[in-house]
């Protein structure tokens, strides 16, 4: 089966074990999430409706790799047409994958400085807003299970332990 962002594929493996096991496994090409930094202690966030969530999650920009693209591409792409703005430096904050038991999807991570304003160029599928927090009240959402998307969870507190590094 294929469809507009995945690929399904049934296929016939050995296990460690030395069993033999049909999966159906999920391919993705991958996809990059990115933690703007507006300010010394302000992210950019969005809030993004998600029809397969059941309506809106706050989350941290992110999208699927086009053919050629780089994460560092992909992650600055998505961070002009969500959030509206361009990085001056995109830095790494690692990768994470989204679900291994039946999925070979990654998402590589990045913090953003430097901010400029663009214009957003959603797509016809994107209803999002775009919101100005404080950092701990990013996290404080994670704690509270406000914010339970896991790739902006992981992004944010990855960014938070590492910030003074970054900068």
């Amino acid at each position: 089966m294929s469809g507009f962002r995945v690929e399904v594929s049934r296929e016939r493996v050995t296990l460690p074990n030395g069993r033999v096991a049909e999966l159906d496994i999920v391919h993705h090409p991958g996809a990059s999430a990115v933690v703007p930094f507006a300010s010394e202690d302000e992210v950019l966030l969005i809030r993004q409706y998600r029809h397969a969530a059941g309506g809106e999650i706050l989350e941290v920009p992110a999208g699927k790799l086009d053919p050629g693209d780089t994460p560092a591409t992909c992650a600055a792409r998505e961070l002009e047409e969500e959030a509206g703005v361009r990085a001056g430096r995109l830095l790494p904050l690692g990768r994470t994958l989204t679900t291994p038991g039946f999925t070979d999807e990654v998402i590589h991570l990045f913090a953003a400085f430097d901010l400029a304003p663009t214009q957003t160029r959603h797509e016809s599928d994107e209803v999002i807003t775009v919101l100005r927090v404080s950092l701990a009240e990013a996290l404080d959402w994670i704690w509270r299970g406000e914010l339970v998307d896991a790739k902006s969870a992981l992004a944010l507190l990855h960014a938070a332990r590492h910030v003074d590094r970054l900068r």
